[in-house]
């Protein structure tokens, strides 16, 4: 518990940092949605193309994983999403819900716990995690949101719209130029590099204070609760990745184990960033991060019973 307490104590720190800015305005009403653009334009695109450009296959080739965790992944957003869409709620939103079921936040949360469970060999699966939830996951939800914002009834039109779409996204873009850099084989010039960090290195901070800043205000209009999302979060996806990882793939234990606990993470900042974005009920999902980051104190800590069987 102590060790899992360490990592989400940052969190709610940042968290409430916005919360009181916003209370005693010293951040107007504003303030959240435009350090989500800040977010959303910059840091997080230039966090997307560092990964991708400083990537080898050497390092993320490690198919068994990838399979069990990757799986877990898309098998919850695609199970909540379905879910949500035979509730009645548009395309949009159900994808927002089912990115808030399926995004662990590997980055923020996932590299210190591995680190500190792992020691230095829980850094790559990690990593790797945090390529696939942050470039795969979020690119097939922002996928799913642009089409369901389309009116385009010709479906070769309506293509071509969405294309549009994905094009004018940085969310979309930047892991794409990132890949495309990586194959070139030439590095990243040291000050290009360094600018990247600075921008990548805000990302969760401006995230999280912005998360706050949101709570802060009151929220209106008719809300789906966020228990459902949570509770597939924090059970549902690490029981479904722990059978793919130690049943049906049969990984080495630090693999599975590390598939295990990374599954297990709460939500992170990347649904609510689209939420808020895309002005889609980010009242929803700012409590799923903010309910699922204080659950993950119990099942956090009953997965690393778990490993240490």
């Amino acid at each position: 518990m102590h060790t899992v307490f360490a990592v989400v104590l940052p969190i709610f720190a940042l968290i409430l940092v916005g919360w009181l800015c916003r209370r005693t305005n010293r951040l107007g009403p504003q303030a959240a949605s435009e350090i989500n653009k800040l977010v959303v334009w910059l840091c997080l695109p230039a966090l997307l193309f560092k990964v991708t450009a400083t990537a080898t296959w050497a390092e993320i080739w490690q198919p068994g994983f990838l399979a069990a965790f990757t799986g877990g992944c898309l098998l919850v957003f695609f199970a909540t999403l379905i879910w949500r869409l035979m509730q009645g709620r548009a395309l949009p939103a159900a994808s927002i819900d089912g990115l808030s079921a399926s995004y662990a936040n590997t980055g923020y949360m996932g590299i210190p716990l591995c680190l500190l469970v792992f020691g230095q060999d829980g850094l790559e699966p990690a990593l790797i995690a945090s390529l696939l939830v942050v470039c795969v996951l979020f690119a097939i939800a922002v996928v799913c949101i642009e089409v369901g914002l389309q009116e385009e009834k010709h479906i070769g039109r309506a293509v071509w719209v969405v294309t549009q779409a994905l094009g004018k996204n940085p969310l979309v873009v930047s892991p794409i130029i990132g890949g495309l850099w990586a194959v070139t084989g030439i590095g990243l010039p040291a000050p290009l590099l360094h600018f990247l960090d600075m921008l990548a290195a805000a990302t969760t901070p401006c995230a999280l204070v912005s998360l706050g800043l949101f709570l802060a205000q009151k929220q209106e209009g008719e809300q789906v609760g966020a228990w459902p999302l949570v509770a597939i979060k924090l059970v549902g996806q690490p029981l479904l990745t722990g059978f793919l990882a130690y049943k049906v793939f049969d990984l080495p234990p630090l693999w599975a184990d590390s598939a295990l606990l990374l599954s297990a993470l709460p939500t992170g900042t990347g649904p609510f960033m689209l939420a808020e974005y895309y002005q889609r009920e980010a009242a929803v999902v700012s409590r799923s991060i903010l309910v699922s980051t204080l659950g993950s104190l119990v099942t956090l800590s009953l997965c690393l019973l778990w490993i240490a069987r």
